[in-house]
């Protein structure tokens, strides 16, 4: 858990795949944005009872936002919004290949708030068309950046040995987040562990010359 200024980050890893869901609590208004209703809804639950008290005022999930497509991370999206009627937001390239409707298309720099907070859409393309990151800015510390499946420890998202897409990808990463944020910058990957790019930047000639 983080608990920052101004905001609680809770995650749960759920499934045999390790996929991360991430709950945001802005604490003044309690109003909520889950990341990836990923596989287990029980997990969900649980984890929105343990942030019931994340905030001055009984919280709520407002938003429910898809990273991108794939199905191992929308597995628990139905049940995610039926409990609690939010509403919903995928990048715009990949809305149509999410089971669930989206009520909200996001393009690059899309700002999304909750409550007295926001995060900010970085498009990412390249591990699908549509795949945004999620950036908060702490006014106190570094920044978080939730990338679902394009960037993790070590290298990028699977761009199935695809040279378009993996230049895609790599442009869209170096430009938009490497040349955009500091090391400092704390990174949620939809698996696995986290890192900072601080711990990454040193290793992007690497990944640009393998490929992947």
């Amino acid at each position: 858990m983080f608990d920052l200024k101004n905001v609680t980050i809770r995650s749960c890893s759920v499934s045999s795949m390790d996929n991360n869901i991430y709950l945001l609590t802005d604490k003044d208004t309690g109003a909520q944005v889950l990341i990836d209703a990923a596989a287990d809804f029980p997990a969900v639950s649980r984890m929105l009872g343990e942030a019931a008290a994340d905030a001055a005022v009984p919280p709520k999930v407002e938003l429910i936002v898809t990273t991108h497509s794939h199905w191992d991370h929308v597995r628990a999206l139905p049940e995610a919004v039926e409990s609690t009627g939010a509403r919903t937001a995928a990048g715009s390239e990949d809305a149509a290949d999410i089971e669930v409707p989206t009520d909200v298309l996001l393009d690059q720099g899309d700002t999304l708030r909750f409550g007295n907070s926001e995060l900010t859409a970085i498009k990412l393309r390249g591990h699908t068309p549509g795949s945004v990151a999620l950036l908060y800015r702490d006014p106190s510390g570094p920044a978080h950046l939730f990338t679902g499946d394009s960037l993790f420890p070590g290298g990028l998202g699977n761009t199935q040995q695809d040279p378009e897409r993996f230049a895609s990808l790599y442009a869209d990463t170096v430009e938009r987040v490497f040349d955009y944020l500091p090391d400092d910058t704390v990174v949620h990957p939809g698996h696995g562990a986290g890192t900072t790019l601080g711990a990454e930047r040193p290793h992007l000639q690497e990944w640009k010359e393998r490929g992947w």
